[in-house]
């Protein structure tokens, strides 16, 4: 069969004809759907004709799509190579036009440039011609003022001014500024022509001069009086050229509404609002005062309003607005604040500080808002474009000079104003000696009641330091002023507190004298957060009147004052006062435990002081590393001097609590532990030693609980517990024990060791543990002893020890520590040498030493070295203090010695 007879029989279909398209794989070809295109029909066909299967269609119909694909391709292939073709014509031609275009600008670019050097050239030359014709014109107008200058001269050596009345008068505007530059040329050239008839032509000019400006001044100030900007303006500008205008300025300044009727100085207003509070310090300190505050609101109105006049006016604001300024400040403030001072002064110290405080603060507020007025900001704008083309040159160079930094020089001359204002209550040590003085005497004041108490207490001791000096100032205070009748100002400011405080004349004896109550004599956190409220007002007026270069010192003299005041003025003296009262104590009286809440407040008032010293002070001082190292060893040493003498309070009452002890337990009958006949009724009671001692025992927790916190806690109550357990050592060696007494003596020991367990230290606890456990010693049978002291801690005790307790035992005589030990007769030291006894079990070099000091041990000096300020609980709130963050605890040192 031919081929072309094969493939009508196995021709295409028309579908598959358009897959064989080149169009077709243009786009995403899939080779397995191709194939499944191509066989999909076939597959079809084969399964519905009946027989086997046939591969005949299939190979014909695929050998047709095989060369339907080659003819595909070599059609494919013609066209890549015409395709190719054109490309490299269509390059070829490309690069030719792009070799031609280059060549083309090449060319452009040097005609550009030669352009370029020839119009420089031109542009060279142009500039010297202009350069030459300047300097002809200038040539010409220096020829032509001269010429005029000399023929003005001349006219003046004649006495004709004519010429000059017409440029004057019928010029207008241009004729004044013109005559105004001649005139000042001619008086300076007036001044170095030396010939005959120079004398009265200088004289002739300065007339005519005189008479100019006087014409100026006159026509400005009817300009001024009908409100005439414009001709105001024209004045001002013609006088700055003549002699620079300060004489218009004067008048412009002189004659203000503003300072018109006001040279005596504005009254202070009577405002009891702020003048009866302003001398109590428990008051809060005024932030206004009306009539200030009405003058500083007149001035930013009038400064506000006047600079836009003199924007428009003179062609020198910025020096005008210093001007008018400066007159502000020396008439109208300076007067007032004089008036308001010394109605402060009047009053207390306290007030005139407050006041002075306070108008030194919208001082400086009021200064800040003026310097808010720039000239540098378009707000003072000066004009030389409006000025004539002949003056502009000099108009320029004047104007820069008078305008360089024209913000810089309003601000120093504000600066400079403000501080002459407060020069006279601020220069040198004059402020801080009466904020001294000021916060010293209220100090003092405030502790009256307390050091009289304390001094009546403390009569036949001296005291010394604070106390001394209040009682001296404020006796000669009250004696100057009752035979003068003249109140200074610390007798003022004790009337003013007096007022505030309550104290009156009721409370007083037929003396005059103030008389304390126990009251007044106690420590109090309130009294300590009321000092240090006014001390924090102190600090915030000297942050506010002293220079940042003696800020620090200042801090640190107010810091000292504090420290005198509340550190030895009110802690120390309750502290030896305390002290004292446990010093002069009836011995046979129970201690006073009172003495543990002074050392409460004490450690209330210390933690509230440091806590604002580290906040509010020290960052003060840090400008200064000198002062600031200063300040923290001072306030170390005045807080390492209150730690002594609190140890020692706390030493002292720890001796009082153990001689009380021993005195109760001197009260323990020789019965108590060797009953009579055995009697045994008795035995289920406590003895009378016992209760004392326990009851004061829980005496001391409760209060020592109630006091005391931290460390200081647990070392007192160890210090007690410990101390007495010794006591009970050698109280036992004392009285005899019979088997029966063994019952009361445990239960009394029981009793004593769930006493101490309240304390709630282990040390303690140890103690009387070790001591029940001696205690069961006189209830065992002496054969038991030693298997008893080989099951607890009694088997680290050397048996000689022990032995002046076994001597108590009703039975003692029956048997010895020889037999205890089991080895043979002999004394206590033959038994001690033996090989086999106990004490060579026991060790009775190392243990013997550890029991003897166990043995009527008490706390040296040594173990209280690390007793240690608690951490304190929230502290109440001062109305003017921020929250303070916790400080470190310090350590109190043991002794009656003070760090100085």
């Amino acid at each position: 069969m031919s081929q072309s007879s094969r493939n009508k029989m196995y021709a295409l279909d028309p579908a598959l004809e358009e897959q064989l398209t080149l169009a077709n794989f243009e786009d995403k070809f899939d080779l397995k759907d191709f194939v499944g295109t191509v066989s999909d029909k076939l597959i079809t066909q084969s399964q519905e004709e009946p027989g086997p299967f046939s591969p005949v269609p299939f190979i014909r119909t695929f050998e047709t799509v095989v060369d339907r694909l080659i003819n595909v391709r070599n059609d494919l292939q013609k066209r890549t190579e015409q395709m190719e073709k054109s490309v490299r014509h269509a390059e070829k031609e490309f690069s030719s036009k792009m070799k031609g275009l280059n060549d083309n600008f090449e060319e452009v670019s040097k005609s550009f440039a030669g352009m370029e050097s020839r119009i420089s050239e031109v542009g060279r030359t142009a500039i010297r011609i202009g350069e030459q014709l300047e300097s002809v014109h200038a040539s010409r107008l220096r020829a032509q003022a001269a010429h005029d200058l000399i023929d003005y001269y001349i006219q003046f050596s004649r006495n004709d001014v004519t010429k000059l009345d017409v440029l004057r008068k019928e010029s207008g505007k241009e004729g004044r500024m013109k005559l105004a530059i001649l005139l000042r040329r001619m008086n300076t050239a007036a001044k170095e022509v030396d010939i005959p008839i120079a004398e009265q032509t200088k004289e002739n000019i300065d007339k005519y001069c005189e008479k100019f400006e006087k014409d100026m001044l006159r026509l400005f100030d009817r300009s001024y009086r009908k409100g005439d900007p414009g001709m105001m303006a024209h004045c001002a500008k013609v006088l700055l050229e003549f002699n620079g205008g300060s004489s218009c300025v004067q008048i412009y300044v002189n004659q203000h509404t503003f300072f018109i009727g006001k040279s005596g100085g504005a009254k202070v207003p009577d405002n009891e609002a702020l003048w009866g509070p302003v001398p109590d310090p428990d008051s809060p300190p005024p932030v206004t005062e009306p009539g200030l505050s009405s003058l500083y609101s007149a001035i930013r109105t009038t400064v506000g309003e006047e600079v836009k006049i003199v924007e428009h006016v003179f062609p020198n604001p910025g020096t005008v607005v210093q001007i008018f300024l400066m007159r502000v400040f020396a008439q109208s403030i300076q007067q007032y604040l004089e008036n308001l001072l010394n109605k402060a002064a009047a009053i207390s110290a306290l007030a005139f500080l407050r006041i002075l405080k306070l108008a030194h603060a919208q001082t400086a507020n009021l200064v800040e808002f003026l310097k808010s007025y720039d000239p540098s900001a378009a707000l003072f704008r000066l004009s030389e474009s409006k000025q004539n083309a002949n003056n502009a040159n000099r108009l320029s160079a004047s104007t820069s000079n008078t305008t360089t930094g024209p913000s810089v020089a309003l601000s120093l001359m504000l600066d400079g104003a403000m501080d002459e204002l407060f020069v006279p209550y601020t220069e040198g040590q004059r402020y801080m000696e009466r904020e001294l003085k000021s916060i010293g005497e209220l100090f003092m004041l405030n502790l009256f009641g307390f050091a009289k108490w304390h001094e009546a207490l403390l009569r036949s001791k001296s005291t010394g330091g604070f106390l001394d000096r209040m009682k001296n100032q404020l006796t000669s205070t009250a004696a100057a002023t009752s035979v003068t009748g003249n109140a200074t100002a610390t007798a003022q400011a004790a009337q003013a507190f007096m007022k505030y405080s309550g104290i009156t004349i009721t409370a007083a004896n037929k003396d005059g004298e103030y008389q304390p109550t126990e009251e007044d004599g106690r420590l109090k956190v309130e009294v300590a957060q009321k000092m240090l409220k006014w001390h924090a007002e102190s600090i915030g007026r000297c942050v506010e009147l002293s220079a940042p270069g003696d800020l620090p010192k200042n801090v640190f003299s107010l810091m000292r004052t504090l420290s005198e005041a509340i550190g030895r003025g009110y802690v120390e003296t309750a502290l030896e006062s305390a002290q004292h009262k446990l010093d002069t104590r009836d011995a046979k009286l129970e201690p006073d435990y009172n003495c543990l809440a002074v050392v409460r407040q004490v450690e209330l008032i210390c933690h509230l002081w440091q806590q604002y010293v580290s906040v509010a002070l020290l960052p003060l001082a840090s400008s200064s590393i000198v002062v600031r190292r200063d300040m923290a060893l001072f306030n170390n040493q005045v807080i390492a001097r209150i730690e002594g003498l609190t140890s020692g309070l706390l030493q002292r009452l720890t001796d009082n609590v153990l001689k009380w002890l021993t005195t109760q337990l001197a009260k323990q009958k020789k019965t108590d532990f060797k009953p009579r006949n055995d009697d045994i009724s008795q035995m289920g009671m406590n003895t009378d030693a016992c209760y004392s001692c326990c009851t004061s025992l829980n005496k001391v927790y409760d209060t020592a609980k109630e006091n005391l916190s931290g460390g200081n806690q647990e070392m007192f109550l160890m210090e007690v517990g410990v101390g007495f357990q010794g006591l009970l050592l050698e109280h036992l060696k004392k009285f005899p024990v019979s088997a029966t007494g063994g019952i009361a003596l445990a239960k009394d020991l029981k009793s004593y060791q769930e006493a101490a367990e309240r304390f709630n230290v282990p040390v303690v606890d140890e103690r009387f543990e070790f001591l029940r456990l001696l205690g069961n010693l006189f209830m065992l049978p002496h054969d038991a002893i030693k298997q008893y002291t080989e099951e607890n801690s009694l088997g680290r005790v050397d048996l000689a020890l022990l032995k002046p307790y076994l001597m108590q035992r009703g039975d003692w005589g029956t048997f010895s520590i020889s037999g205890i030990e089991g080895g043979g007769s002999g004394t206590t030291e033959a038994g001690a040498e033996g090989s086999g006894g106990l004490m060579e079990k026991f060790g009775s070099g190392r243990l013997g030493v550890m029991m003897r000091e166990l043995e009527g041990l008490r706390i040296g000096t040594d173990d209280l070295r690390g007793l240690t300020l608690p951490s304190m609980p929230a502290m109440p709130t001062m109305p003017s203090m921020p929250a303070m963050p916790s400080i470190p605890t310090r350590a109190f040192g043991l002794g009656n010695s003070t760090t100085n």
